[in-house]
């Protein structure tokens, strides 16, 4: 973010960015589990395959909970940078990266202690079982670390450095596909071979990420921001989407391998060649899986900072992207399932293999009934992480069951038992599935899309209704503020909305006229670091200035001790404006260019500058609240919804003085 603005830079630059990065580490995740595949495949044959297909839930289950943290954070933390509320935000992800190191461990144990009742869960038969639990007992040691690093990968991503988050997962992938042949062939280590080489990767990945803590772009992490509160509920309310979704998948998968295994020893392909290929096929397909989740994902920061910054075009415009992106990524995928699918088994088995002929032919199968057509799934996805992006939770968690739970199973059920269509009867409910899903997800979808542009207008209405509202009811709002508090922003957004006219640097021509002094001179007394001068000639015409404006309209004036000058007047509303002082260097060193070292002391020198001008030419303390109709601490609501307050309250105040 430090060098992309989310909220200005165009859309497809932006996608660039954070999509290709996030992409390509949601497909080194796909690759860490198709090499082990290939090699096992080769290396050890169909029953090493159905091994790792067996612990592959496992793995859902622990990319799950990472995905429940880790992309809940993400998602949260996008909409507190974007509503600039960069304090909130370094507590997301210090509660995120204590409450995912509690979770990695726990799962961790668990999963070792509970294996062997796991691997038939699972759908293990007799035949792979010790395959299984050679393969489990390795790749649960590197659980806590895989678990870890994927939460992190999506932090890293929302705090501007997706390019990190892929090399982080990159160098992990090369090494797991160095030693994998290594360890199989060279060592003839088997599927322990490949387990050893996959949580080397994961460690080597796991200690990249956690040298970014050191590093974060827009936050600081101190030992307050690692207190766990109920703040956190929040994090795991937005990430409980990504939670689902991986669930579905796993319930799928589970179902899938029970189901293949008792309906393929009906027939010739018995009950270990459907597992097996099934695995296979559905490593290959987790590469579309991969793509489209990573686009989406990686769209997520910039959905989330613009519909937090109420930048709702912006949003629409990622939606469209995003969609033809993962739809054109489908329909290739498809293309290749129903074209290529011998070729693709071919990869995970030798041609020596006993089982090659019936594996090939039931990959064959499973990509032209299960597959036909998976590119549809593509919108049910990005719909999902994008609707979640906005903080839809519900909708989105809805979106991720209907395919998997509420259409598959009982649809794969009614096939195989009313019908009597056996394992032939699970492959067609895939297809069947995904139809009716994406005809679903069109409707889900596109509400939610068209409530975008209602949101838009309603504010509109909203806006143009107060300034028909304040129509014919004169009313002057001074603003006395704190410098780098925001404060002459608030004022402009309020004049905007209540439809009357703003005066700060315009008034600097109504003084060089009523005064006769140059608005050269003016300028340069107002410029002059940053400071008001005791010049009694220019004071004098601006409170005659400021008179006359008051006496003739509705309107919000900044500074010029506005306040004192019309402090007999009673259609006036006395505001001031302030902030904590961490906000006002923030604010000074990104709008004002002030350096950070010695902003502080320059802001602080501002405001002492002001305080003497206003005791001057007034006898009274600027900071004497009692001067003043409304106190606000700007970062409580942010400048935007300050406005927003000043708005209400005025319009409340004019529907009390009708009452009376």
């Amino acid at each position: 973010m430090k060098n992309l603005n989310l909220g200005k830079e165009k859309i497809n630059k932006l996608l660039l960015s954070f999509s290709i990065p996030c992409v390509i580490s949601m497909l080194i995740n796909s690759v860490y589990n198709i090499v082990d595949q290939i090699f096992i495949g080769k290396g050890v044959g169909t029953l090493g395959n159905g091994a790792t297909n067996v612990l592959f839930p496992l793995i859902i289950i622990f990319n799950a909970f990472a995905s429940l943290i880790g992309n809940g954070a993400s998602a949260n933390l996008s909409l507190k940078l974007g509503e600039g509320k960069k304090e909130e935000a370094g507590k997301i992800v210090g509660q995120a990266i204590l409450m995912t190191f509690i979770l990695a461990l726990a799962l961790g144990i668990l999963s070792y202690l509970f294996l062997p009742k796991l691997v038939y869960l699972f759908g293990c038969t007799e035949n792979i079982y010790q395959y299984a639990m050679d393969y489990g007992k390795i790749i649960i040691i590197g659980a806590p670390f895989m678990i870890t690093y994927s939460a992190l990968s999506s932090i890293i991503r929302a705090d501007g450095s997706p390019k990190y988050s892929m090399f982080m997962l990159i160098v992990g992938a090369i090494i797991n596909i160095i030693l994998d042949p290594i360890f199989i062939f060279t060592f003839n280590l088997g599927v322990k071979g490949g387990a050893l080489a996959t949580i080397i990767g994961q460690i080597i990945s796991f200690l990249i990420a956690i040298l970014y803590l050191k590093k974060l772009k827009n936050m600081r992490l101190t030992k307050e921001t690692f207190k766990i509160d109920k703040n956190i509920l929040k994090t795991l309310s937005l990430g409980l989407s990504s939670f689902i979704t991986q669930g579905t998948v796993l319930i799928l998968f589970v179902y899938m391998n029970n189901i293949l295994t008792k309906y393929g020893a009906m027939t010739k392909f018995g009950s270990d060649i459907p597992l097996s290929v099934y695995g296979v096929i559905s490593k290959v397909n987790s590469l579309f899986i991969s793509t489209v989740l990573g686009v989406s994902i990686g769209a997520q920061p910039i959905v989330g900072f613009n519909y937090g910054a109420g930048n709702e075009e912006r949003v629409k415009e990622t939606f469209k992207k995003v969609l033809l992106i993962n739809f054109s990524v489908g329909l290739l995928f498809n293309l290749i399932f129903v074209l290529f699918p011998r070729q693709i088994a071919g990869i995970f088995i030798s041609a020596s293999d006993a089982n090659y002929t019936l594996f090939m032919e039931f990959a064959e199968t499973i990509c032209h009934t299960f597959l036909l057509v998976t590119s549809l799934n593509a919108l049910e996805m990005t719909g999902s992480i994008l609707i979640q992006s906005l903080g839809k939770v519900k909708k989105a968690t809805a979106l991720s069951f209907i395919r998997q739970i509420i259409l598959f199973i009982p649809i794969s059920l009614t096939l195989c038992i009313l019908f009597d269509k056996g394992i032939y009867g699970v492959l067609y409910a895939g297809c069947i599935s995904d139809i009716l899903c994406f005809l679903i997800a069109i409707f889900l979808i596109g509400s939610e899309y068209k409530k975008l542009g209602e949101n838009k207008e309603k504010k509109a209405t909203t806006e143009t209704a107060s300034i028909k509202k304040n129509k014919g009811q004169k009313i002057v709002i001074t603003i006395s503020r704190e410098y780098a508090s925001g404060g002459r922003y608030v004022g402009q957004l309020l004049a905007e909305k209540l439809g009357i006219n703003f005066y700060d640097k315009e008034l600097i021509a109504l003084f060089a006229k009523e005064s006769g002094l140059s608005t050269k001179y003016i300028n340069e007394v107002d410029e002059k670091s940053r400071k008001s001068s005791n010049d009694d000639r220019l004071f004098i015409a601006e409170t005659k200035v400021i008179q006359k404006l008051a006496q003739k309209e509705s309107c919000v004036i900044v500074g010029r001790c506005a306040d004192y000058i019309l402090k007999d007047k009673k259609d006036v509303l006395k505001v001031f404006l302030y902030t904590d002082e961490a906000s006002k260097v923030k604010r000074a060193t990104k709008y004002y260019g002030l350096e950070k070292a010695s902003a502080l002391k320059e802001i602080n020198a501002i405001n002492k500058s002001r305080v003497k001008h206003y005791k001057f030419y007034t006898n009274r303390d600027w900071y004497d609240f009692s001067n003043y109709d409304l106190i606000v601490n700007v970062d409580k609501l942010g400048v935007e919804k300050t406005a927003e307050y000043l708005v209400d309250f005025i319009e409340k105040k004019n529907e009390d003085k009708k009452r009376l």
